[in-house]
């Protein structure tokens, strides 16, 4: 199961370095446009954040809850901290503040396709499925959210732990319609139709996910189980061969290789 934090502001590149002014002749003597206190206490809040995401990537999670929770002190409403904190305190196990700051974003900017996609999946996370998915379907509605295709498949896989597998197949085809090429989508529907006992449609959507040239340990194990499902033993065993190359570590490579132990 793939569950990514879509966070849509750009890291803090460089926070240290030479500055560089240029003056115009037309602007010297003249006063410098005046900023509200409320647009510095924003700006102050966006460098703190951007830079606690730095960290968070960093792996650095204590300064970067730092970070944020100073962020948050010069400006209580920036949803964007409030987003990034919630991943930290979710990262860390305290799902109750995670939880709170996760529904404050969405509550700050509710149509934000980011916002809701991030609460549905902390949702699904804690087996609220029913919630999850409210906040999924709000989050395609949003024409400024660029990837809906995740917030669909996102709602796909917790439709799969809710045990419905046929809106499950529905978010998985709608996502693939959006963006053909995105990967969980392609891989979850082959094997939610290869669990449905459809292997040759199973395999058209494993050739997909492959041809994107991107293999990873569980596509290449589902791959074999196909082709040994449709009784092309030579398929299955390019597969395998695949599979034993790449990923020789990976339990998928293990449980093969006890499959054939005698």
């Amino acid at each position: 199961m793939r569950f990514d934090r879509v966070l849509l502001f750009g890291l803090l590149l460089s926070v240290a370095g030479c500055v560089t002014t240029h003056h115009d002749s037309s602007t010297l003597g003249k006063p410098l446009p005046q900023t509200s206190k409320a647009d510095q206490a924003q700006d102050a809040a966006r460098i703190h954040t951007e830079l606690g995401q730095h960290y968070m990537a960093a792996g650095d999670l204590q300064t970067a809850l730092a970070k944020l929770t100073m962020a948050l002190q010069f400006d209580p409403n920036y949803a964007p901290a409030h987003t990034v904190i919630a991943v930290i305190y979710e990262r860390i196990g305290d799902l109750a503040k995670a939880e709170q700051h996760y529904r404050k974003a969405v509550e700050l900017e509710p149509s934000k396709g980011a916002w809701n996609n991030n609460l549905g999946q902390f949702l699904c996370s804690a087996n609220k499925y029913a919630e999850a998915d409210v906040y999924f379907r709000k989050a395609v509605t949003d024409p400024f959210y660029p990837t809906p295709d995740w917030a669909l498949t996102n709602a796909g896989v917790c439709q799969l732990r809710a045990h419905d597998s046929a809106r499950a197949e529905a978010d998985f085809r709608d996502a693939i319609a959006r963006n053909p090429n995105n990967p969980e989508a392609l891989f979850q529907l082959a094997n939610l139709l290869y669990l449905n006992k459809d292997a040759f449609r199973a395999r058209a959507f494993l050739q997909r996910f492959d041809a994107l040239g991107k293999p990873t340990a569980a596509s290449l194990k589902l791959g074999h189980d196909i082709e040994s499902s449709m009784g092309n033993r030579e398929g299955a065993l390019t597969y395998s061969k695949r599979l034993q190359s790449q990923f020789p570590d990976s339990e998928q490579a293990h449980a093969l290789d006890n499959a054939a132990s005698p």
